[in-house]
C-alpha cells in the first residue's frame, strides 16, 4: 500500500497550528500524522481514522506480534490470550506491557484499559456473547481490526499476510515499517523457495487435535499456503475452511506420507504422536509406518508475522 501524503490536509493544519496555543509536536510524534486521515474496510468494518491509535489492545498472539514487529509496544495499552510464549525478539517490548488476562478479559476490564483500538487475531475476540463485539466497541467510541483470516471469503495467501502487516502499519502511522517487513519477508520466502526447487511435493496431513474425528487444517487458511511454499500438498486442502473436522477414514483413503502436527495447548507433541501411533486404524497411512512427522506451533500457521519463518521450518522438515 503506497504512502499517501494528503498536502490539502497539512495546508489546512498549519494555520491553525500558528494560532494554537498548544505546542508543536516534538520530532519523534511527528510523523504519525502523515497519511491521515486514512480509510480501511476491515472485515466489513469501514473506519476512517484521523489520528493513529495511542491506547491499543492486542487479542491472540499473531495480533499482538504484529504490532510488536511494527514497534509500536509504546503504545500498547495492553495485551491477552498467547498459543505459546512470543518470539524472543519480542520478549523484551511484550513483558514491558500489562497483561489484561490469560485468555480474553471480560467487557469491563477492556474498557478499564481505556483502549482507542483493540485489535483481535480470531473472531472469538469479538465475542458477542461476551459483549466485546465490535458493535460494542464502536458504542463506546473504540475502533477496532480483525486478522483477515478470521473473516476470509476464499483461501488467504502469504499477499494477505503482507495485507495485514501494511493495513496495520498505514493505522498506526508506521507505512515505512511496514513495508521493510513485506520486503524482508519476500526475500525469506525466496530463499526457501530456491532451496525447495525440484524437490518432489510430499503429500501433508495436518493433526491439530482430536480423537473421534481429526481436526486439521483445509484449504482457506495460510496453513494451506505454508505447506505449499515448503514443498508439501496438503491432503485435505479441498476443505473450504481454514481449520475443519476429517473422518480417520479420509486420512486414510488419502495416504499422508507426513503428518504435521500443531504444537499448542495442554496436549503435549509426544502425546499426540502416540494417539496416532497407536490407532490400529492407521497403521497403513504412509506417514504413521514410516514415523514420518514435521511440528510447527500453532502460532506460526496463522497469518501473521511468523508465516514466512514458518515455511522454511516445515520445508526442512518434509523429505
Amino acid at each position: 500500500m503506497r504512502t499517501r501524503v494528503l498536502l490539502t490536509t497539512a495546508a489546512i493544519l498549519l494555520p491553525l497550528t500558528a494560532c494554537s496555543a498548544t505546542p508543536e509536536p516534538d520530532a519523534k510524534s511527528a510523523p504519525r500524522s502523515a497519511g491521515f486521515p486514512y480509510t480501511v474496510t476491515n472485515c466489513g468494518v469501514k473506519t476512517t481514522y484521523k489520528a493513529p491509535p495511542e491506547r491499543a489492545v492486542t487479542m491472540n498472539q499473531h495480533a499482538t506480534e504484529v504490532l510488536l514487529e511494527l514497534g509500536l509496544e509504546d503504545r500498547l495499552a495492553g495485551t491477552a490470550y498467547l498459543d505459546d510464549k512470543v518470539l524472543p525478539k519480542y520478549a523484551k517490548a511484550y513483558a514491558s506491557r500489562p497483561v489484561l488476562a490469560k485468555e480474553y478479559p471480560s467487557y469491563e476490564k477492556l474498557l478499564a484499559a481505556n483502549p482507542d483500538f483493540v485489535y483481535g487475531g480470531y473472531p472469538s475476540a469479538f465475542a458477542a456473547g461476551d459483549g466485546r463485539s465490535r458493535e460494542a466497541l464502536a458504542k463506546s467510541g473504540i475502533n477496532s481490526r480483525l486478522n483477515i483470516e478470521g473473516c476470509a471469503k476464499k483461501p488467504v495467501t502469504m499477499a494477505d499476510v503482507y495485507r495485514e502487516v501494511r493495513e496495520a502499519g498505514a493505522t498506526f502511522g508506521v507505512r515505512d515499517r511496514a513495508e521493510k517487513w513485506v520486503r524482508a519477508a519476500r526475500a525469506e520466502l525466496a530463499r526457501t523457495a530456491e532451496k525447495a526447487k525440484g524437490k518432489r511435493k510430499a503429500s501433508v496431513f495436518v493433526y491439530d487435535s482430536g480423537d473421534k474425528t481429526a481436526f486439521t487444517a483445509g484449504g482457506r487458511g495460510i496453513g494451506n499456503d505454508i505447506i505449499e511454499r515448503a514443498g508439501g500438498r496438503n491432503v485435505m486442502a479441498d476443505l473450504d475452511k481454514s481449520f475443519a473436522d476429517a473422518s480417520w477414514e479420509t486420512v486414510v483413503d488419502r495416504r499422508p506420507e507426513v503428518i504435521l502436527i500443531y504444537d499448542y495447548g495442554a496436549t503435549t507433541v509426544a502425546q499426540k504422536k502416540k494417539r496416532l501411533l497407536t490407532d490400529p486404524a492407521l497403521k497403513d497411512v504412509p506417514a504413521i509406518r514410516n514415523k514420518r512427522f514435521a511440528v510447527l506451533p500453532l502460532s506460526d500457521v496463522v497469518l501473521g508475522v511468523r508465516a514466512p519463518g514458518a515455511v522454511e521450518k516445515l520445508a526442512e522438515q518434509l523429505p
